[in-house]
């Protein structure tokens, strides 16, 4: 009987030790303040897809309806000169 509560007790102790380590070792992980998360890096990226959509439609917006009818109509003026 006394082999079979040293034994209990041994393992008592081991998974009492294993059990604070891993309490330490977490309590560190989250008390670090450096690094990135996967969410920072997702919403990072997210928001350069959204930005750069944006930047695109204006863009496409303002070659559409102001920059390519002008120079349309500057190249004829320039082949239509009547000197």
């Amino acid at each position: 009987m006394k082999r079979l509560t040293d034994k209990m007790n041994d393992l008592a102790v081991k998974g009492y030790v294993k059990g604070m380590q891993a309490k330490a070792k977490l309590a560190e992980v989250f008390s670090q303040k450096s690094g990135e998360g996967f969410v920072d890096t997702a919403l990072k990226i997210l928001i350069s897809v959204v930005v750069g959509a944006l930047l695109l439609a204006g863009l496409y917006t303002l070659f559409k309806d102001t920059i390519l009818p002008t120079l349309t109509q500057k190249i004829t003026s320039l082949f239509n000169y009547q000197g």
